[in-house]
């Protein structure tokens, strides 16, 4: 069977959730097979074996799930992306639009190293905004984003409009 549908199987949604008209879908059911999380660390690995990979960044906080397993199995540095507030050493902050306000992501400063290709990975992409502020904080650091991995595109949201800008490598395992 494949990943896409093992996936659509296997995620949950939930209607109404966090609000009235969101249809949320729920990877936490994912966890509970270390088989399909393993296939799904395999594919992402297969689909990013002509890129070099020197880092891959996880954004908080559903971002750290996968993004952790896929950075050892690359055997590469895993690097977190936090919502403001919760790095307590030298970081770089950047502030985006979210559809309901703005938000602010930050990262150590002294997390990637110059001219290091990077992997931005999340668990959802949606309009894009959190990816495309990430990929602004690994520039600023002098590295570039290689590719943006993610588990499920809502794609009529047209996020990966924007993410072309910084990379043609956009990979999504399931596509609602």
């Amino acid at each position: 069977m494949k990943i896409e549908k093992k996936l659509r199987k296997a995620i949950r949604e939930v209607s109404d959730f966090p609000k009235k008209g969101i249809s949320f879908k729920d990877i936490t059911p994912l966890m509970k097979d270390q088989n399909l999380t393993n296939e799904i660390i395999d594919n992402f690995k297969k689909l990013l074996s002509n890129k070099n990979i020197d880092a891959v960044v996880g954004i908080e906080s559903r971002g750290f799930l996968f993004g952790m397993l896929l950075s050892n199995a690359l055997n590469v540095p895993f690097v977190p992306i936090r919502k403001k507030g919760k790095l307590p050493c030298s970081i770089l902050s950047q502030s985006y639009e979210l559809e309901y306000g703005e938000a602010t992501i930050e990262i150590h400063s002294d997390s990637l190293e110059k001219n290091w290709n990077v992997l931005v990975h999340d668990d959802l992409l949606a309009t894009g905004g959190t990816a495309l502020a990430a990929s602004k904080l690994i520039e600023r650091l002098g590295a570039k984003v290689c590719a943006f991995a993610f588990v499920v595109e809502l794609d009529f949201l047209n996020g990966k409009e924007d993410l072309k800008e910084v990379s043609n490598t956009i990979i999504s395992l399931i596509k609602y």
